[in-house]
């Protein structure tokens, strides 16, 4: 993605530990005030590329610019930078007050300014209850905001986060992530955000890198990487999709016609189209497909049996087989009412070109 000004950019980063390549001629750049997530499975290079930017590790090739400065060999403490744990890495023996400075005594603030920047952070983060309180007095909750606070304090360029949720219960985690989000939006802060949490990475990013084998898959909004993957890899790694193989018929403007189980389809083209007689998939999400009564009058309309249905609360997924399509299986969420109407009778699905995006694999 290109960036104006970025004020992160990293350069040709590789990195090897032993036989294993963690990271991979690695090229990217980061805008000012951005949150951007990297979002991969165990072992992709996210959280390598986050202790390089950070200054834990140093890269085997490439470079680090921070705000146009090569920081590349620079030490943590000598870039501009701070980092909020997984384990939130709190001092117990300290107090939320005295976590929150510690970070400005070792700037070598006095004692007053280290005590107004203390009260304004927390004022700001709603901890001011909590001043004297030791970590293992807070709940999970409070005591990640005390290790984002103590991370703001010194008003760091970039902030790095290593899965800071992970420690949470499904439901506070959903709080702390609106409210980590609401926080980085009034700070006008860079968050830097690793995470394997599809969902997570949705809710909270204006961007998702989307790493695998070191290497970037895609990089993009995450309306772009969920409506429109550009790889396999990424349209199964985020949520649930419908993978349809086929041949490619022909290419017509900005879509692509392809024949699947003998139906003739249209999809969303991506760049460098394929060319007529390509092998191909596509992939479509599941609640992308209508359910109509008659014929309906969109690109892509199919007829398919409902063999089956699983009740999901809010929404249903169905189950379709394709008429005269041997073996053609499709899936779909549907809202609760259309799914309990549905029964053996055929019905007709349909959707829309650009619903259903042509990878590049």
């Amino acid at each position: 993605m290109t960036v104006q000004d970025p004020l992160v950019r990293i350069q040709g980063i590789s990195k090897s530990f032993g036989a294993a390549v963690a990271l991979e001629n690695l090229d990217l750049d980061i805008a000012r005030g951005e949150f951007v997530t990297f979002l991969g499975p165990s072992g992709c290079g996210k959280s390598t590329t986050l202790r390089i930017l950070g200054g834990f590790q140093q890269p085997d090739r490439g470079r680090i610019l921070l705000d146009g400065e090569d920081v590349t060999r620079l030490p943590p403490e000598k870039r501009h930078v701070n980092m909020v744990f997984q384990d939130y890495a709190l001092f117990p023996h300290m107090t939320v007050r005295q976590n929150i400075g510690f970070g400005l005594e070792l700037q070598g603030l006095d004692r007053a300014s280290i005590k107004r920047r203390a009260d304004e952070i927390m004022s700001f983060l709603e901890l001011q209850p909590f001043a004297e309180r030791y970590p293992a007095q807070l709940s999970g909750g409070q005591r990640q905001r005390v290790a984002l606070a103590r991370a703001l304090a010194p008003d760091p360029a970039l902030l790095l986060l290593d899965e800071p949720l992970g420690a949470l219960d499904a439901k506070l985690r959903g709080q702390v992530q609106q409210e980590l989000k609401s926080i980085q939006r009034r700070t006008s802060k860079t968050f830097f955000f690793v995470t394997h949490d599809q969902e997570e990475a949705l809710t909270m990013s204006d961007r998702i890198i989307v790493m695998n084998h070191g290497r970037v898959e895609q990089d993009g909004t995450p309306e772009e990487l969920y409506f429109h993957p550009a790889t396999r890899f990424v349209a199964e790694f985020i949520g649930e999709t419908n993978l349809l193989t086929g041949k490619v018929r022909g290419v017509d403007s900005d879509a692509v016609v392809m024949d699947w189980c003998g139906q003739t389809l249209r999809g969303h083209a991506p760049a460098g189209a394929p060319r007529t007689g390509d092998a191909i998939t596509a992939s479509i999400r599941l609640e992308r497909l209508g359910f109509h009564a008659q014929r309906p009058d969109t690109p892509n309309a199919l007829q398919a049996r409902v063999v089956g249905k699983t009740f999901l609360g809010s929404r249903m997924a169905v189950d379709l087989e394709v008429a005269e399509a041997e073996g053609a299986r499709l899936k779909a969420y549907v809202d609760t009412d259309v799914g309990q109407s549905v029964g053996e009778a055929p019905v007709w699905i349909g959707w829309d070109t650009d619903s259903m995006a042509v990878l590049r694999d």
